[in-house]
């Protein structure tokens, strides 16, 4: 065991003695450590319940013959970061988590972990870590919201969010946005949808770092905390088999993971973490393999805000297992690679039917033949930009329009609040990438402004920043380059013409190329005064289509 190197002969008597102060016994120490990495606090809704989680965890650990020994792990809550200074710190996080923890496990010689995550970037963060680390891992979540309802509907996080725009817009009275504000978010949890929480707990499964059910189960059910104890007991079981993250985490993984995705129609902040998590495993991927990936697979979920359906009644419907297994019927997975359950995907996904085929559509009766994520390219974007196809209407797949240019989310913000945009525009909105925000801001609140306000169906939206997974709509994110890097959003002035054409995997500025030649050479990006965290992280990060890793 690692362990032994800080627990064996008496040279070690020193670490024991701070062992023993802890409390832990002879017997315990002699056992292997299991560091629980928990993601607990008190201001993100998705984490409230995630004491409970570890508690059961650490039970699991005992009864399999480890030791359990929690440290923490810290969480941004994205909804609330959202639309001001503080979602500047939300991506940044990745990193922070990935790397303290790293210091935290080698530090103290742990022989196996069990990640407590739940919300938008501990969960990467956290897969970060364990494809760095390497030693067994198992990850069980937090779980996701139940739905709210409101007027015999259900409703969730982006529901509030595009009721704001209507109420500016007129549509919605004050009480009635007091009420959606009230019930739309009604237990703990991470938000009900198939936003970027629930995807990346999701696609745990689909990378086989995650029990079945740990991406669907609800927070709030009993059946979590049970889950919870079966990943404290199968880590132990890892430990035995000697089965590590980098055995789990292979390129087929990544590839069983990015065609789940495409049928979950995920949140495109997928497109952001798992090339940084394949970049910790030593697999490189780029944007065009979403692309071929897509191509193949069909769309067979349109949960939350793609659609009507939400977290609950995925589960209900055999959860991702499910999915995978409708996937598996025309051979879309590679059914051989290992998972956390000491079994093969094939072994896993083996009698799991779709016990609801109109929350997860039949191979044969897709939403779509093609996924849920495309990637656009053009002079707009010749690295690469991001859409979630899935949550687009028909009618903005092909667009074009003029440019209604902003520096800074606030100022597209108020252009919209004020009536200023109108049908047929494209409202750009650059500075907002991984280096120019820094920290790639999520743009929800303008994006569900221009649907409160009855406008999806007329305005797209594009950005070097990202969306959440609440976003829908013709919305066009990760530009790349981005405007503080030099990219040509940086030139695009009020009134170009702006092409974007989704089933053609196409983002093109209609300007003539004398034009922007000359514009690009008198182009001097413009610059932020930073301090502390982001200062650095601004001066290493690389661009959204690399998945935004510290270089």
């Amino acid at each position: 065991m690692k362990s032994d190197s800080l627990k064996k002969g008496m040279q070690n008597a020193p670490h024991r003695a701070l062992y023993h102060a802890l409390g832990l016994t002879d017997e315990e120490i002699e056992r292997p450590l299991v560091g629980i990495v928990s993601s607990y606090n008190e201001i993100v809704p998705g984490h409230m319940n995630i004491d409970k989680i570890v508690e059961a965890v650490k039970l699991g650990v005992a009864m399999a013959g480890g030791t359990p020994i929690v440290f923490p792990a810290i969480a941004v809550c994205d909804g609330i970061a959202m639309g001001h200074t503080g979602m500047k710190y939300s991506l940044v996080t990745r990193d922070l988590i990935a790397d303290s923890t790293e210091a935290m496990a080698m530090a103290h010689g742990f022989d196996a972990l069990v990640m407590v995550p739940n919300c938008d970037k501990n969960v990467p963060g956290l897969l970060m870590a364990a494809a760095r680390l390497n030693i067994p891992t198992v990850f069980v979540s937090g779980g996701p919201m139940l739905a709210g309802h409101i007027d015999g509907a259900k409703t969730s996080f982006s529901s509030i969010s595009e009721a704001v725009g209507a109420f500016n817009a007129g549509k919605m009275s004050e009480e009635k946005l007091r009420e959606y504000e009230c019930k739309t978010c009604p237990t703990c949890g991470s938000c009900s949808g198939m936003y970027t929480a629930n995807s990346m707990n999701c696609l745990t499964e689909a990378l086989g770092m995650g029990l079945r059910g740990n991406g669907t189960i609800p927070a709030v059910y009993s059946a979590r905390i049970e889950l919870a104890k079966h990943a404290g007991m199968a880590v132990m079981d890892l430990v035995h088999k000697n089965i590590r993250p980098r055995d789990i985490m292979t390129k087929e993984a990544i590839m069983n993971a990015l065609t789940v995705d495409m049928a979950l129609g995920c949140s495109t902040n997928s497109m952001l973490h798992l090339p940084a998590i394949a970049h910790e495993c030593g697999v490189e991927i780029n944007l065009d393999i979403a692309n071929e990936i897509s191509e193949r697979t069909p769309n067979l979920c349109h949960l939350a805000p793609a659609g009507r359906t939400y977290m609950e009644e995925l589960d209900e419907a055999g959860g991702v297992y499910a999915v995978m297994n409708e996937l598996n019927k025309k051979g879309l997975l590679n059914t051989e690679c290992m998972t956390v359950t000491g079994k093969t995907v094939g072994e896993n996904i083996k009698g799991c039917e779709n016990l609801n085929t109109n929350v997860i559509r039949p191979i044969d009766n897709p939403y779509s033949t093609t996924g849920g994520i495309a990637v656009l390219r053009g002079n707009l974007a010749p690295e690469g930009s991001v859409v979630k196809r899935s949550a687009v209407l028909p009618e903005m797949l092909v667009h074009e329009g003029p440019a209604r240019v902003f520096d800074c989310e606030e100022d597209a913000q108020a252009a919209i609040n004020a009536g200023k945009i109108v049908a047929g525009d494209v409202v750009v909105i650059r500075y907002e990438g991984p280096k120019g925000g820094p920290g790639m801001r999520e743009m929800l609140n303008p994006t569900s402004a221009i649907m409160g306000m009855g406008l999806g169906n007329s305005v797209a939206l594009i950005t070097d920043g990202r969306f959440s997974g609440a976003t829908r709509g013709a919305c066009v994110g990760h530009i790349t380059p981005e405007a503080a890097s030099g990219g040509l959003i940086g030139v695009v002035e009020d009134g170009d013409i702006i092409s974007i054409n989704i089933p053609e995997n196409k983002i093109e500025l209609k300007v003539d190329e004398a034009v922007l030649a000359e514009r690009m050479k008198n182009f001097v990006p413009k610059r932020k005064e930073l301090t502390g965290y982001l200062k650095r992280y601004a001066e290493l990060v690389s661009g959204g289509a690399s998945g935004a890793i510290l270089n």
